[in-house]
Parts: structure tokens; C-alpha cells; sequence
């Protein structure tokens, strides 16, 4: 009798290393932090296009003596103008981008826009990138390429040379790269590089940018978007409501026809600090629920997969059991190569159920306060 009723718990474990293994060999290697840049994007194309760089920003006076000079520092041999969209800020934003450009001496052109409150229907920062593309393509039939910015963005002299190369040289429409987000604190360390790895994980890159590929993402913080594919997939109209806006993106680019390619970056970095785990918390949750499109039974399974996948392993090693041990050893190895990448001690790599439980935890209250009519939360505006 006791062999009949253990018999059905230990093939929990062996479910569990078996997802692992899977997700190991067949999941498109999107634990693997080697895809950067597209092969040829280093060559110099014959004649440098034109880009503008839109830029939204909400009460950014903290990070934008960072990252505005970035920007206004490229390395660039074409045209590059700058557009900051002022997006309602109460802490003189506006007033700084100016200040900084002025003090920046020459470089490319800034214009500083104030938009007014978004119209019904547009999140607050799509309704800011609508903007500043509408002035951009205002001004003699508009630029060849749109580099989409966030404003806590800082961006290596060459980052906008190597992006244009790579997007000439591989015929792309749409090219994005991951910023390197900042991992100072405790907790930035525990939930900032297993942010990334679980992204990873959603969108394979190597997936994402495989010519006809059904999976499509971006990264918002740095994605540039040539401009005739931008009309094509009506861009940022097609996508005003999504709270998710770079995967969203990069679906509608791709299915109006363009190719993407999305990868880690190696000279962008996000200077926007998270001392703690509210706001990271807070980062999070803001979208997670959006992310499985606010259905409760989308919530139910990811919530029993995320504890078969990344819980199971732990309990059952602890419990004696060598599939467990072997699990969780997987799920380990699977780690190290992106805290690596954020140059974090390896030993956080055991760790990734508990930051795995925090998620799972984030992502419940999302759903939560979802119900509660409170929607996705940033910068006091609510959305959905």
C-alpha cells in the first residue's frame, strides 16, 4: 500500500528534471548570453542613414545627468538628432535635458517636447513616442531610422554605429538590445540578473530572430526601428494600449512583414537604481499579470508551473531524493552563464528558486491588484 501511494509522488521529481532537460537542450539554448550584435556588424555601410532619437521621459531629473549626455556623445557619422518628450514631469526634466545639452557643447541636435496628457486610450509613454515620431518625420520627410530610448538608458560612443551597422548590413527592421540593468544592492543582485534569464526564457532570442519565426519580442530600452517599417506596422498607433510595449513591438513589426533580431547588449546600461525590493517589486509586478493577459487560468498554470519547475527540485533534493538534487543541479548550471554576464558571484546561483518564489509572489499580486481595479501602476498613472 505505501508503494502504491508513494509511487505517484516521486514522478513529481522526475517531471520536474525532465522540463529542466528540455529547457536545457530544446528551448532555443535561452539560457546561453552569447547572442549580441548581428555577424557583420561591423561593417561601415556606403552611406551612414539618418536617425532620430525619440526619448520619453517622466520625472527622470535623476538618471538623466547620465544618460542624456550618452546620447548627445554617439560617435556617429550620419545625421542624429534627439527628441525628449517631456511627458508630463513634475521634477524639471524638461528644463535639464536643455541644461545638459547646452553644456554638452556640439553634438547633435536636442529638441525638448511637452505633449500635453495622453489622449484616451494611449499609455502615457506611447502617447510620448507618438509624439516625438510625428516630429521627427515632420521635418523633410523624416529620418531613415527611429532609435527608441528609455530615458534612465546610457548608451558607449559607439553603441548607435554598431546598432545602424548591424541593422545595414543584416537587412533588419527592427533591432534591439537588452540593456544591462544595474545590480548594486542585495536585492538587485537576487532578482535583477534572474529577470533577464526568466525574459530569456519567454522570448528565446535565438528563436526571436530566426527568419519566420512565430516567437517575436524587443527590448524597449533600446530598439532601433527603421522607419518605413515603423508605417508598416503603423507604429506606435498599432500598439498604443500595451502596457508590455517593446514585446508588443516586436511582434508588430514582425507581423507587418519586417525581420527582427534581439540580443544582449554589451555598451547599453539602465543607471535607474533600485535600493530595495518595493521598487523592484514594483518593477515587476506592474506587468506581470499583462504579461499573461489578465486570464486567471493563464495565472493558475504559470503559478503551477514556476513551483513544479523551480520548487519541486529544491524541497525534493533536501528530502533525500537524487532526482531533485539532479534538477536542481540543472537549474543551476543554467544560471551561471547570465550571472556571468552581470559579473555576480556564482554561489547566487543555487538561489534562483527563491528569487523564482518572489516572482511567482509578484506575479499573484499583480493578478491581485489587477482585480482590485487597480491596474498596472508607474509614475501615478493606472492602467488597464
Amino acid at each position: 500500500m505505501n508503494a502504491l501511494i508513494s509511487s505517484p509522488v516521486q514522478v513529481v521529481p522526475l517531471v520536474s528534471l525532465a522540463a529542466w532537460l528540455w529547457l536545457l537542450l530544446c528551448h532555443g539554448l535561452f539560457w546561453r548570453t552569447d547572442v549580441r550584435l548581428p555577424p557583420g556588424a561591423g561593417g561601415e555601410p556606403a552611406r551612414w542613414p539618418s536617425v532620430t532619437a525619440v526619448v520619453p521621459a517622466r520625472d527622470e531629473a535623476e538618471v538623466l545627468p547620465v544618460s542624456l549626455p550618452s546620447l548627445l556623445g554617439q560617435e556617429y557619422p550620419g545625421r542624429l538628432e534627439i527628441v525628449l518628450v517631456d511627458d508630463g514631469s513634475t521634477d524639471g526634466t524638461g528644463a535639464l535635458a536643455r541644461e545638459l545639452a547646452a553644456a554638452s557643447g556640439s553634438g547633435p541636435r536636442l529638441t525638448v517636447l511637452d505633449p500635453g496628457p495622453p489622449e484616451p486610450g494611449w499609455t502615457g509613454k506611447l502617447w510620448a513616442v507618438r509624439c516625438g515620431i510625428a516630429r521627427a518625420r515632420a521635418e523633410g520627410g523624416g529620418p531613415d531610422f527611429l532609435l527608441l530610448t528609455d530615458a534612465d538608458i546610457a548608451h558607449s560612443p559607439g553603441t548607435l554605429r554598431a546598432l545602424v551597422a548591424g541593422a545595414e548590413a543584416g537587412g533588419l527592421d527592427l533591432v534591439s538590445q537588452m540593456a544591462r540593468l544595474r545590480v548594486v544592492t542585495a536585492w538587485e543582485r537576487l532578482i535583477v540578473p534572474a529577470f533577464v534569464y526568466f525574459f530569456a526564457k519567454l522570448y528565446p532570442f535565438r528563436r526571436v530572430n530566426r527568419p519566420g519565426a512565430r516567437t517575436a519580442a524587443a527590448a524597449g530600452g533600446c530598439a532601433l526601428v527603421r522607419t518605413e517599417a515603423a508605417v508598416r506596422a503603423r507604429l506606435p498607433e498599432s500598439i498604443k494600449d500595451a502596457v508590455i510595449d517593446d514585446v508588443n513591438l516586436g511582434r508588430a513589426v514582425q507581423r507587418s512583414g519586417g525581420r527582427i533580431w534581439l540580443g544582449l547588449a554589451e555598451g547599453v546600461t539602465s543607471v535607474r537604481p533600485y535600493t530595495g525590493l518595493r521598487p523592484l517589486w514594483r518593477m515587476v509586478s506592474r506587468s506581470a499579470y499583462a504579461q499573461l493577459r489578465n486570464n486567471p487560468l493563464l495565472l493558475a498554470g504559470t503559478v503551477v508551473g514556476l513551483a513544479l519547475v523551480y520548487l519541486v527540485p529544491p524541497v525534493w533534493a533536501c528530502a533525500g531524493s537524487p532526482v531533485g538534487g539532479a534538477a536542481w543541479l540543472v537549474m543551476t548550471l543554467s544560471y551561471l552563464p547570465m550571472l556571468r554576464y552581470y559579473r555576480q558571484p556564482l554561489w547566487l546561483a543555487p538561489l534562483l528558486p527563491v528569487t523564482a518564489a518572489l516572482y511567482t509572489a509578484m506575479t499573484v499580486d499583480s493578478a491581485v491588484q489587477h482585480h482590485r481595479g487597480r491596474g498596472a501602476a508607474w509614475k501615478g498613472r493606472t492602467y488597464g
